[in-house]
């Protein structure tokens, strides 16, 4: 096994931090262990070969990320969110929404859990009045595999096991016993696209939702209150973020108002 030296931890931490703002400063272990059997398999005998082959090899540092970044994800997880969007946001723009239109992005979606969730659960509230809406889902992450699962859209019986039955029956079709593959249509709501939220973010005013939940623990504070900036750029006068329940906005340092809990909204 190829272990990590002291120094080479701290350049793997401050290159991950400038590229990706992405805070490993306390995964010294995590680090070694995903990379190690990697660098060996290569041939190589040292973490810094390794850097350096990442930093001049675009596909080696797509693989570089897919390895340090941690997915873990379910269907219809931290259900308070889904319950505002269904009891409250989504009332007020059937009434007020004019232009029927609805955009909504799922930032850090992993496999694709997240925006499919916001799929079903939408097409469950407006039902036959689905057509009269224009919806877009906009779902991205950094990594190239979590997004490759996302789209094929096959998921495991725990992974859906929190859905309500009538999701399951209605929105998956049963590849075997323990396979469940979401149906095309709800697939077609849904666009994935791999994207770094250290990346200026072009939208202006665009959403009416933005979910970013349980990806903040990965960044410094410095981070998170540029990434809240931008994201509030990025939101619509009236609209929301959710952020996951065991994370935090400073409030000193952003213009979102607080609603409750991880729920923030754009005056």
């Amino acid at each position: 096994m190829v272990r990590i030296t002291d120094n080479e931890f701290l350049e793997y931490v401050k290159y991950i931090n400038k590229n990706y703002g992405i805070d490993l400063s306390k995964k010294k272990i995590l680090i070694e262990g995903r990379l190690s059997n990697l660098i060996e398999k290569k041939g190589m005998n040292s973490f810094y070969q390794y850097l350096r082959s990442v930093k001049n090899n675009d596909v080696e540092e797509t693989m570089f990320v897919n390895k340090l970044t941690t997915n873990y994800t379910y269907f219809y997880r931290e259900e308070k969110h889904f319950q505002y969007l269904t009891e409250t946001i989504l009332p007020y723009e059937e009434k007020n929404n004019k232009a029927k239109i609805l955009n909504i992005w799922s930032a850090g979606c992993s496999s694709g859990e997240e925006p499919y969730t916001i799929a079903m659960i939408l097409d469950d509230y407006f039902k036959f009045r689905i057509n009269q809406w224009k919806i877009r889902i906009y779902a991205t992450d950094i990594s190239e595999n979590v997004l490759s699962k996302a789209r094929e859209g096959i998921y495991s019986k725990d992974s859906i096991c929190k859905l309500p039955d009538s999701f399951i029956k209605r929105y998956f079709i049963k590849l075997d016993d323990n396979k469940y593959q979401v149906v095309p249509e709800i697939k077609n709501y849904v666009r994935f696209k791999a994207s770094n939220l250290m990346a200026p973010i072009l939208e202006k005013n665009r959403y009416h939702v933005i979910f970013m939940r349980n990806v903040m623990i990965y960044f410094d504070l410095e981070t998170k209150n540029k990434i809240i900036n931008k994201l509030y750029n990025a939101t619509r006068s009236g609209g929301y973020l959710m952020i996951g329940h065991a994370e935090i906005i400073q409030r000193e340092q952003s213009k979102y108002l607080y609603i409750k809990p991880a729920i923030y909204k754009k005056e």
